[in-house]
């Protein structure tokens, strides 16, 4: 990912964002449904992205309660076999 100028990450762009964007005119310009389509194309596959890292992002934290529950019970399973040192 690249850092803005300021050294900062950029901020996420949203579905809206880019179903909402003007463009400046131009004398040769584009065919504006053309473009309207193109960015409702573009934000609906931005929207799903969205969708898929939250639940994404759920589902890890959800595995890493998991490890951490095992890890735990597994501990006070585990006896070391005797007194010693290590």
């Amino acid at each position: 990912m690249t850092l803005h100028r300021s050294g900062r990450l950029p901020a996420r762009l949203t579905p809206h964002e880019v179903r909402t964007h003007a463009f400046d005119a131009r004398r040769s310009g584009v065919d504006p449904d053309q473009v309207r389509e193109f960015q409702a194309r573009v934000a609906d596959e931005l929207a799903e992205l969205h969708r898929r890292v939250r639940l994404l992002a759920q589902e890890n934290d959800r595995l890493k309660r998991a490890l951490r529950d095992w890890q735990a019970m597994h501990a006070r399973e585990c006896r070391p076999p005797n007194d010693g040192h290590w």
